[in-house]
């Protein structure tokens, strides 16, 4: 019997017959290769020994089968076929060496998690390093970041958004691995006889050179060149002449050539609102969201840019000059604070700028054990007193085999989860506008509205319109709803496109169109003030680009950029297309000003850090039965009893009134809370469907504040406003239930 049913036996566990693998693999009809790739995958949790071997039984193997079930299996084994007839293996995420991988402590992670932490979608692992830890959060959004180049582009290769050709990869691995090369380049210059052997450093050097190459030269997308030099990478540290890391080599040994790269095939099927970073985890705090924010800081004094240097070098491929021993580059740029006498700072000044539902440090007790460099740089006390200042702290412990350089005798190592329960009060600062003027935009009675919503994990913003209020949402996932294709396309134009390109892309536009530039030249030199505006001067070429984007706009084609400049330089920075789908609105007053600039950035990069996901559906094609029961429905629909740009025709009848209010009645039937944006009287006129549905259902009217006409310019009698309400199927008091 194995020691680790013994065990069992020992603790009175009733426990099945031990199998080998071989039994396994003939019983699934699947390869070795794939049941490995599959457990490794899906994380599926089998008891392992000590020294990593499965224990497999008849339960193990009616956990694999539920999975394969699930698999698209028909492709994977294709795949499988192909490797073993070019002689490939395929590497996974945990087969890197790593100073401080969690790959072990992966499930200790993931369930304490689960067990003690609710409505995570969204997940930041800002000290990743190889991602194996993001990897077992794969089924949320992901937001990795680590300060050294080589582990940013390995983790944009296993998580970040896009497509990449397996058959190309595939190929490109083979042939890679075919070719002899003893040239002398940049990395048998430098390294020959010292991590490698002089020729497996040749080809080291032409197998980057050739991807930085195909990539130059567009024969390659970005995913499949972090594929590639991730899979350079793995071969690297697989064969190096070290003892796990970079600050040295082993001296006086006989070096073969044993460059071999195996294949990468991330999976297709991430969440494709991933991020990866490249960044100053200090700095990048202050510019994302979470629910969960996983904190892997280094420990101790060594430097990871030290360590990892020569894998860095290749990553980065600037061909840097190379000094000492150990042939390391400057790296004074990618030192952490976290391993000086300055990381407990660093760390509270982290931890005061995040913004999350819940924190989880992983950090070692190494505080008093091992030689200098070995002990922790930030204190338990340290830990706890910055931790409770931001919210309620729980620690959780295990037991975990730390890497040494063998300098350090380290007993009763323990890995430590602390756990931070952030109070939730003053979680968001400010509010993002919209960077255009969607008519009935709620951003001006957000501050109104907001704390009246009975928000869940889900933000369902049914007729999103400009986004001023789904993006504002603290929920962790919000979906944006709209009937016009064209504003949701727009939006989500603005979420896909890196927003530099976009303004780079913008003042080309501008320039191209010879349209006004204020923010540069002032309103002077165009003749006019701020109150007269620049209708006149913009109007020849404001025409001539509304004129130019119809023609692509009647068949079919949308150029999102030409979009956006028409809406900032019309009247009133509005969207607005007639009958025939193209965009009618006349030349107005301003332009694309520092202000316009400034709104766009922020909403483009608040965008990009949500998890948001775009639909073009009528609300009556919308099945309650797929929503997530955990979703807050939020509705701003045109109203019945007044009239707006995108409701001037009558497009809003009394049919879909009552077919919106028959759709909330159901939803409230099925447990969901809701919040409709309303009137119920405006310029005289009175919403008697609206007003006997609230009556009858006993549903709540909150009126605001604040009234209002949906457009200023069309209010020609100042004493007829429109009285905003909002009504919902909870009362507004909920919140002291």
């Amino acid at each position: 019997m194995s020691t680790y049913y013994a065990k069992m036996w020992q603790k009175g566990v009733v426990i099945m017959k031990e199998i080998n693998v071989t039994d396994v693999i003939r019983e699934l009809d699947i390869s070795k290769s794939y049941l490995y790739k599959l457990i490794d995958k899906e994380n599926i949790n089998i008891p392992r020994s000590d020294t990593g071997r499965y224990y497999w039984d008849e339960e193990a193997v009616k956990t694999i089968k539920k999975y394969l079930k699930a698999e698209t299996s028909v492709d994977v084994r294709n795949t499988d076929y192909l490797l073993s007839s070019l002689g490939l293996r395929q590497s996974y995420i945990n087969n890197r060496r790593y100073l401080g991988n969690k790959y072990s402590l992966s499930n200790f992670i993931r369930k304490t998690v689960d067990e003690n932490c609710k409505g995570i979608n969204i997940v930041a692992d800002i000290f990743s390093g190889t991602g194996s830890v993001a990897n077992v959060f794969k089924d949320k959004m992901i937001i990795t970041n680590d300060l050294l180049y080589s582990n940013y582009i390995s983790n944009y290769a296993w998580f970040g958004n896009g497509e990449y050709s397996k058959e190309k990869i595939i190929e490109l691995i083979y042939n890679y691995n075919q070719m002899e090369n003893k040239e002398n380049n940049y990395m048998r210059i430098n390294f020959a006889n010292t991590f490698f052997s002089a020729d497996d450093c040749s080809k080291i050097g032409y197998i980057r050179e050739n991807i930085e190459f195909k990539y130059k030269n567009e024969e390659i997308n970005f995913k499949e060149y972090t594929i590639l030099i991730t899979s350079l990478l793995y071969a690297m540290d697989k064969i190096a002449n070290t003892v796990g890391h970079y600050d040295a080599y082993r001296k006086n040994v006989e070096l073969e050539n044993k460059l071999v790269l195996n294949v990468i095939l991330p999976e297709e099927t991430l969440n494709p609102n991933n991020i990866c970073y490249n960044l100053d985890a200090n700095e990048l705090i202050k510019n994302i969201k979470s629910d969960l924010l996983y904190l892997d800081p280094p420990y101790n004094s060594r430097q990871y840019c030290d360590v990892y240097h020569l894998l860095e070098n290749v990553a980065r491929w600037k061909k840097p000059e190379v000094y000492g021993v150990a042939r390391k580059m400057d790296r004074s740029e990618l030192k952490s604070n976290y391993c000086t006498i300055t990381a407990t700072k660093a760390f509270e000044e982290l931890i005061e700028n995040a913004d999350t539902k819940y924190i989880l440090l992983s950090y070692n007790n190494m505080s008093t054990k091992g030689n200098d460099r070995s002990n922790a740089k930030i204190s338990d006390e340290d830990i706890i007193r910055i931790l409770k200042k931001k919210g309620k702290v729980t620690i959780f412990e295990s037991d975990y085999k730390s890497f040494s350089t063998g300098k350090s005798n380290i007993k009763d190592n323990k890995e430590r989860l602390f756990l931070c329960e952030v109070f939730s009060e003053n979680k968001r600062k400010i509010n993002i506008s919209c960077p255009f003027n969607y008519t009935g935009g709620k951003f001006k009675l957000l501050k109104q509205i907001q704390p009246l919503f009975h928000e869940k994990e889900v933000f369902l913003d049914l007729f999103a319109g400009g986004g001023n209020v789904g993006i504002n949402s603290t929920s962790s996932r919000v979906i944006f709803n709209d009937l016009n294709h064209r504003l949701i396309g727009l939006i989500k134009f603005i979420r896909e496109t890196n927003t530099n390109f976009l303004l780079n892309k913008i003042d080309n536009l501008i320039d191209k169109y010879g349209l006004s530039k204020s923010s540069l030249y002032g309103y002077s030199y165009y003749d006019c003030n701020s109150s007269i505006g620049l209708a006149t001067y913009n109007k020849e070429s404001f025409l001539k680009l509304r004129e130019e984007f119809n023609k692509k706009a009647i068949v079919g084609e949308i150029d999102y950029v030409m979009l956006y400049v028409l809406i900032v330089y019309s009247f009133n920075n509005q969207i607005r297309f007639n009958r025939k789908g193209m965009f009618n609105l006349p030349v107005g007053k301003r332009d694309f000003n520092s202000k316009m600039r400034s709104k766009l950035v922020l909403f483009s990069e608040e965008l990009k850090s949500r998890d948001i996901q775009f639909v073009n559906k009528d609300f009556r094609d919308i099945s309650l039965d797929n929503i997530s029961p955990k979703t807050f429905i939020y509705c701003d629909p045109p109203y019945l009893i007044t009239t707006a740009t995108y409701n001037e025709n009558g497009m809003w009848t009394d049919k879909d009134e009552i077919d919106l209010l028959d759709f909330l009645y159901r939803a409230d039937k099925k447990g969901f809370s809701f919040a409709l944006s309303n009137v119920l009287e405006s310029k005289n006129k009175k919403n008697n469907i609206l007003f006997d549905w609230v009556k009858s259902r006993g549903y709540y009217c909150n009126y605001l504040n604040k009234s209002y006409s949906n457009s200023n310019y069309h209010r020609k009698d100042k004493n007829s406003i429109s009285e905003e309400v909002l009504i919902t199927n909870y009362p507004v008091d909920w919140r002291n239930e």
